[in-house]
Protein backbone atom coordinates (compact mmCIF):
# COMPACT_ATOMS: atom_id res chain seq x y z
CA UNK A 1 0.00 0.00 0.00
CA UNK A 2 1.35 3.35 -0.91
CA UNK A 3 0.70 6.46 0.92
CA UNK A 4 -0.22 9.51 -0.61
CA UNK A 5 -0.73 12.84 0.02
CA UNK A 6 -1.31 16.44 -1.37
CA UNK A 7 2.39 18.15 -1.33
CA UNK A 8 0.85 21.08 -1.25
CA UNK A 9 -0.43 21.15 2.52
CA UNK A 10 3.13 19.72 3.24
CA UNK A 11 5.95 22.26 4.89
CA UNK A 12 8.10 23.38 1.96
CA UNK A 13 11.45 23.68 4.15
CA UNK A 14 13.34 22.10 6.66
CA UNK A 15 12.69 24.86 9.67
CA UNK A 16 9.02 24.42 8.54
CA UNK A 17 9.01 20.80 8.90
CA UNK A 18 10.77 21.20 12.33
CA UNK A 19 8.19 23.52 13.19
CA UNK A 20 5.27 21.56 11.72
CA UNK A 21 5.99 18.33 13.39
CA UNK A 22 7.67 19.79 16.90
CA UNK A 23 3.96 19.05 18.16
CA UNK A 24 3.48 15.53 18.59
CA UNK A 25 -0.71 15.42 18.30
CA UNK A 26 0.07 17.17 14.85
CA UNK A 27 2.88 14.51 13.38
CA UNK A 28 0.16 11.70 14.60
CA UNK A 29 -2.23 12.96 12.88
CA UNK A 30 -0.38 14.01 9.77
CA UNK A 31 0.68 10.64 9.73
CA UNK A 32 -2.52 9.08 10.20
CA UNK A 33 -3.85 11.45 7.21
CA UNK A 34 -1.35 10.43 4.98
CA UNK A 35 -1.53 6.46 5.83
CA UNK A 36 -5.76 5.85 6.22
CA UNK A 37 -7.20 9.43 4.40
CA UNK A 38 -10.41 7.43 3.44
CA UNK A 39 -10.91 5.56 7.13
CA UNK A 40 -8.46 3.91 9.58
CA UNK A 41 -8.32 0.36 9.19
CA UNK A 42 -6.48 -2.38 10.86
CA UNK A 43 -3.11 -3.68 10.02
CA UNK A 44 -2.96 -6.73 10.97
CA UNK A 45 -6.57 -8.19 9.41
CA UNK A 46 -7.13 -4.78 7.29
CA UNK A 47 -10.68 -4.61 8.89
CA UNK A 48 -12.62 -1.28 9.00
CA UNK A 49 -14.63 -2.53 12.11
CA UNK A 50 -12.22 -0.05 14.63
CA UNK A 51 -13.16 1.54 17.65
CA UNK A 52 -12.32 4.81 18.31
CA UNK A 53 -8.45 6.09 18.74
CA UNK A 54 -7.70 5.98 22.53
CA UNK A 55 -5.22 8.57 24.25
CA UNK A 56 -3.53 7.84 27.27
CA UNK A 57 -0.62 9.13 29.00
CA UNK A 58 1.58 8.09 31.33
CA UNK A 59 5.10 9.77 33.30
CA UNK A 60 8.13 8.07 33.11
CA UNK A 61 10.95 7.55 35.43
CA UNK A 62 12.71 10.89 34.28
CA UNK A 63 9.44 12.81 34.72
CA UNK A 64 8.70 12.90 31.07
CA UNK A 65 5.41 12.30 29.86
CA UNK A 66 4.76 9.63 27.47
CA UNK A 67 1.43 9.50 25.08
CA UNK A 68 0.15 6.26 23.43
CA UNK A 69 -2.84 6.76 20.98
CA UNK A 70 -4.15 3.04 20.10
CA UNK A 71 -7.25 1.53 18.23
CA UNK A 72 -8.67 -1.65 18.69
CA UNK A 73 -9.80 -3.63 16.30
CA UNK A 74 -13.28 -5.13 16.44
CA UNK A 75 -12.43 -7.89 13.66
CA UNK A 76 -9.27 -9.75 15.11
CA UNK A 77 -9.40 -7.65 18.95
CA UNK A 78 -6.03 -6.61 18.40
CA UNK A 79 -4.38 -3.18 19.63
CA UNK A 80 -2.41 -0.78 17.07
CA UNK A 81 -1.17 2.39 16.30
CA UNK A 82 -0.20 4.61 13.07
CA UNK A 83 3.34 2.83 13.55
CA UNK A 84 2.20 -0.52 13.06
CA UNK A 85 3.83 -2.67 10.21
CA UNK A 86 5.89 1.06 8.85
CA UNK A 87 9.66 1.40 9.61
CA UNK A 88 8.49 3.10 12.66
CA UNK A 89 7.23 0.19 14.72
CA UNK A 90 8.73 -0.29 17.91
CA UNK A 91 10.28 2.48 18.48
CA UNK A 92 10.22 4.59 21.31
CA UNK A 93 11.33 7.73 19.55
CA UNK A 94 7.94 9.71 18.95
CA UNK A 95 7.49 11.53 15.41
CA UNK A 96 8.73 14.62 16.02
CA UNK A 97 11.94 13.27 15.92
CA UNK A 98 11.40 10.70 13.04
CA UNK A 99 9.75 13.17 10.60
CA UNK A 100 12.40 15.55 10.67
CA UNK A 101 14.93 12.78 10.43
CA UNK A 102 12.94 11.62 7.56
CA UNK A 103 13.35 15.27 6.00
CA UNK A 104 17.16 15.36 6.34
CA UNK A 105 18.04 12.61 4.56
CA UNK A 106 15.46 12.81 1.65
CA UNK A 107 16.99 16.07 0.87
CA UNK A 108 20.62 16.17 1.79
CA UNK A 109 22.79 16.06 -1.45
CA UNK A 110 25.46 14.35 -0.02
CA UNK A 111 23.74 12.54 2.80
CA UNK A 112 23.57 13.00 5.93
CA UNK A 113 25.64 11.00 9.10
CA UNK A 114 24.59 9.70 12.47
CA UNK A 115 26.23 12.04 14.48
CA UNK A 116 24.53 14.95 12.63
CA UNK A 117 21.35 13.69 13.29
CA UNK A 118 22.31 12.88 16.71
CA UNK A 119 23.31 16.00 17.54
CA UNK A 120 20.02 18.10 15.72
CA UNK A 121 17.41 15.40 17.22
CA UNK A 122 19.06 15.21 20.86
CA UNK A 123 19.47 11.12 20.33
CA UNK A 124 22.37 9.15 20.65
CA UNK A 125 24.40 8.18 17.55
CA UNK A 126 23.56 4.68 18.02
CA UNK A 127 19.71 5.17 17.61
CA UNK A 128 20.44 7.97 15.13
CA UNK A 129 22.05 5.09 12.90
CA UNK A 130 19.51 2.81 13.47
CA UNK A 131 17.27 4.96 12.10
CA UNK A 132 18.69 6.31 9.00
CA UNK A 133 19.04 2.69 8.06
CA UNK A 134 14.97 2.50 8.81
CA UNK A 135 14.28 5.43 6.42
CA UNK A 136 16.64 3.87 3.04
CA UNK A 137 13.98 1.33 3.74
CA UNK A 138 11.18 3.08 2.66
CA UNK A 139 14.00 4.87 0.09
CA UNK A 140 14.11 1.54 -2.10
CA UNK A 141 12.32 2.09 -4.96
CA UNK A 142 12.94 -0.75 -7.45
CA UNK A 143 10.87 0.85 -10.30
CA UNK A 144 9.72 -0.32 -13.68
CA UNK A 145 11.98 -2.03 -16.64
CA UNK A 146 14.40 0.64 -18.67
CA UNK A 147 13.83 1.13 -22.58
CA UNK A 148 15.17 3.32 -24.67
CA UNK A 149 19.06 4.06 -24.46
CA UNK A 150 20.32 2.42 -21.34
CA UNK A 151 24.39 2.98 -19.99
CA UNK A 152 25.55 0.32 -18.18
CA UNK A 153 28.52 -0.17 -16.47
CA UNK A 154 30.48 -1.24 -13.04
CA UNK A 155 32.24 0.12 -10.25
CA UNK A 156 33.93 -0.68 -6.73
CA UNK A 157 33.42 0.78 -3.66
CA UNK A 158 35.67 0.83 -0.98
CA UNK A 159 39.76 1.78 -0.13
CA UNK A 160 42.61 0.00 -1.59
CA UNK A 161 44.72 -2.72 0.40
CA UNK A 162 47.75 -0.18 0.57
CA UNK A 163 45.81 2.03 2.67
CA UNK A 164 44.53 -0.50 5.29
CA UNK A 165 45.65 -0.99 8.78
CA UNK A 166 47.82 -3.91 9.31
CA UNK A 167 45.16 -5.56 11.69
CA UNK A 168 42.51 -5.49 9.26
CA UNK A 169 45.20 -7.03 6.02
CA UNK A 170 44.90 -10.52 7.92
CA UNK A 171 43.86 -13.30 5.57
CA UNK A 172 44.08 -11.08 2.36
CA UNK A 173 46.38 -12.62 -0.34
CA UNK A 174 49.73 -11.45 0.07
CA UNK A 175 50.10 -8.24 -2.71
CA UNK A 176 46.38 -8.45 -3.19
CA UNK A 177 45.08 -4.48 -2.96
CA UNK A 178 41.44 -4.70 -4.05
CA UNK A 179 40.77 -8.09 -2.53
CA UNK A 180 37.60 -6.40 0.06
CA UNK A 181 36.70 -4.15 -2.68
CA UNK A 182 32.79 -4.71 -3.07
CA UNK A 183 31.67 -4.36 -7.31
CA UNK A 184 28.44 -2.31 -7.90
CA UNK A 185 26.36 -3.07 -10.94
CA UNK A 186 25.06 0.40 -12.71
CA UNK A 187 22.22 1.13 -15.51
CA UNK A 188 20.90 4.39 -16.05
CA UNK A 189 18.53 5.41 -18.40
CA UNK A 190 18.81 8.31 -20.36
CA UNK A 191 16.23 11.29 -20.13
CA UNK A 192 14.19 11.93 -23.09
CA UNK A 193 12.81 15.57 -23.48
CA UNK A 194 11.46 16.51 -19.44
CA UNK A 195 11.65 13.40 -19.06
CA UNK A 196 15.13 13.34 -16.57
CA UNK A 197 17.39 10.26 -16.38
CA UNK A 198 17.16 7.31 -14.27
CA UNK A 199 19.38 5.38 -12.52
CA UNK A 200 19.71 1.81 -10.88
CA UNK A 201 22.48 0.66 -8.60
CA UNK A 202 23.54 -2.98 -6.59
CA UNK A 203 25.87 -4.78 -5.21
CA UNK A 204 26.84 -7.83 -7.17
CA UNK A 205 29.38 -10.76 -6.34
CA UNK A 206 31.62 -10.25 -9.13
CA UNK A 207 32.18 -8.24 -12.67
CA UNK A 208 32.33 -11.30 -14.89
CA UNK A 209 29.28 -11.63 -17.20
CA UNK A 210 27.56 -14.59 -15.60
CA UNK A 211 26.71 -11.94 -12.64
CA UNK A 212 26.17 -8.89 -15.36
CA UNK A 213 24.06 -10.10 -17.77
CA UNK A 214 21.35 -11.70 -15.86
CA UNK A 215 20.79 -8.16 -14.11
CA UNK A 216 20.93 -6.18 -18.00
CA UNK A 217 18.06 -8.80 -18.65
CA UNK A 218 16.39 -8.12 -15.30
CA UNK A 219 16.16 -4.24 -15.98
CA UNK A 220 16.16 -3.63 -19.54
CA UNK A 221 13.88 -4.34 -21.48
CA UNK A 222 14.57 -6.75 -24.48
CA UNK A 223 15.07 -4.60 -27.85
CA UNK A 224 16.50 -1.70 -26.18
CA UNK A 225 20.02 0.51 -26.49
CA UNK A 226 22.77 -0.58 -24.54
CA UNK A 227 25.74 1.17 -24.18
CA UNK A 228 28.85 -0.63 -22.61
CA UNK A 229 32.83 0.11 -22.04
CA UNK A 230 34.59 -2.92 -23.94
CA UNK A 231 34.52 -5.18 -20.57
CA UNK A 232 34.51 -8.61 -22.16
CA UNK A 233 31.65 -9.42 -19.53
CA UNK A 234 29.55 -7.36 -21.87
CA UNK A 235 29.94 -9.44 -25.51
CA UNK A 236 27.32 -11.31 -26.05
CA UNK A 237 24.55 -8.35 -25.34
CA UNK A 238 23.98 -7.80 -29.25
CA UNK A 239 21.58 -10.97 -29.22
CA UNK A 240 18.65 -9.06 -27.22
CA UNK A 241 19.53 -5.53 -27.25
CA UNK A 242 21.11 -2.58 -29.69
CA UNK A 243 24.45 -2.94 -28.38
CA UNK A 244 27.08 -0.21 -29.00
CA UNK A 245 30.72 -0.11 -27.02
CA UNK A 246 33.20 2.39 -26.55
CA UNK A 247 36.77 1.59 -25.85
CA UNK A 248 38.51 3.32 -23.13
CA UNK A 249 41.74 2.80 -24.00
CA UNK A 250 40.89 4.78 -27.21
CA UNK A 251 38.22 7.27 -26.33
CA UNK A 252 35.55 7.61 -23.79
CA UNK A 253 33.28 8.87 -26.73
CA UNK A 254 32.20 7.54 -29.75
CA UNK A 255 29.25 9.85 -31.07
CA UNK A 256 26.18 8.87 -29.35
CA UNK A 257 28.03 6.16 -27.48
CA UNK A 258 29.48 6.32 -24.17
CA UNK A 259 29.19 6.13 -20.38
CA UNK A 260 29.74 9.15 -19.11
CA UNK A 261 26.32 9.37 -17.54
CA UNK A 262 26.79 6.93 -15.19
CA UNK A 263 30.51 7.65 -14.53
CA UNK A 264 28.56 11.00 -13.13
CA UNK A 265 26.72 8.92 -10.99
CA UNK A 266 29.30 7.24 -9.74
CA UNK A 267 30.85 10.28 -8.76
CA UNK A 268 28.14 11.74 -6.87
CA UNK A 269 27.90 7.97 -5.09
CA UNK A 270 31.58 8.00 -4.18
CA UNK A 271 32.01 11.48 -3.11
CA UNK A 272 28.81 10.74 -0.48
CA UNK A 273 30.46 7.02 1.08
CA UNK A 274 33.58 9.29 1.31
CA UNK A 275 32.76 12.58 2.45
CA UNK A 276 29.87 12.06 4.68
CA UNK A 277 29.78 8.53 5.68
CA UNK A 278 32.98 7.66 5.70
CA UNK A 279 33.61 4.00 5.76
CA UNK A 280 30.57 1.84 4.92
CA UNK A 281 31.09 -1.70 5.40
CA UNK A 282 29.68 -4.13 2.38
CA UNK A 283 26.53 -5.70 4.20
CA UNK A 284 25.42 -2.28 4.27
CA UNK A 285 26.15 -1.25 1.39
CA UNK A 286 23.03 -2.04 -1.31
CA UNK A 287 21.01 0.24 1.36
CA UNK A 288 23.52 3.42 0.75
CA UNK A 289 23.16 2.35 -2.72
CA UNK A 290 18.85 2.82 -2.58
CA UNK A 291 19.85 6.10 -0.76
CA UNK A 292 21.84 7.92 -3.26
CA UNK A 293 19.64 6.06 -6.23
CA UNK A 294 16.36 8.00 -4.80
CA UNK A 295 17.85 10.75 -4.29
CA UNK A 296 19.12 11.08 -7.67
CA UNK A 297 16.03 9.58 -9.52
CA UNK A 298 14.11 12.52 -7.94
CA UNK A 299 16.44 15.49 -8.03
CA UNK A 300 13.67 17.26 -9.81
CA UNK A 301 11.09 17.13 -7.27
CA UNK A 302 11.12 19.67 -4.57
CA UNK A 303 12.10 18.86 -1.00
CA UNK A 304 8.17 18.62 0.12
CA UNK A 305 7.50 15.64 -2.80
CA UNK A 306 10.41 13.97 -1.90
CA UNK A 307 9.55 13.74 1.90
CA UNK A 308 6.34 12.54 0.92
CA UNK A 309 7.66 9.64 -1.29
CA UNK A 310 9.78 8.44 1.02
CA UNK A 311 6.75 8.17 3.53
CA UNK A 312 4.69 7.10 0.94
CA UNK A 313 7.02 3.88 0.97
CA UNK A 314 7.40 3.40 5.10
CA UNK A 315 4.97 0.67 5.21
CA UNK A 316 5.08 -3.51 5.06
CA UNK A 317 9.58 -1.98 5.48
CA UNK A 318 10.11 -3.17 9.03
CA UNK A 319 14.05 -3.30 9.92
CA UNK A 320 14.83 -4.86 13.13
CA UNK A 321 18.20 -3.94 14.82
CA UNK A 322 18.99 -8.01 15.02
CA UNK A 323 18.68 -8.46 11.03
CA UNK A 324 20.37 -4.98 10.51
CA UNK A 325 23.47 -6.10 12.71
CA UNK A 326 23.79 -9.87 11.22
CA UNK A 327 26.36 -10.31 8.79
CA UNK A 328 25.09 -12.04 5.43
CA UNK A 329 26.82 -15.35 6.56
CA UNK A 330 24.42 -15.94 9.33
CA UNK A 331 21.41 -14.41 7.88
CA UNK A 332 18.94 -17.11 6.99
CA UNK A 333 18.26 -19.12 4.11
Amino acid sequence: MVWRMNTDALPQTLLEAVNYFADEGRAHDFLVAMRWGEGVTCPHCESANVGNLSVSTRTNAKGKTLTRRVWNCKACKRQFTVKVRTIFEDSPLSLTKWLPAVWMICNAKNGVSSHEIARALGVTQKSAWFMLHRIREAMRNGGGMFGGTVEADETYIGGRGVNMHRSKKKGMIRGSSSQHLTPVAGLIERGEGEKPSQVKACKVRNVKRAELRPNILFNVKVGATVYTDAHRSYNGLAEDYVHGVVDHAVSYVNGQIHTNSLENFWSLLKRTLGGTYVSVTPEHLDRYLDEQVTRFNERKDNDAERFASTLGRAAGRRLTYRRLTERDDELPA
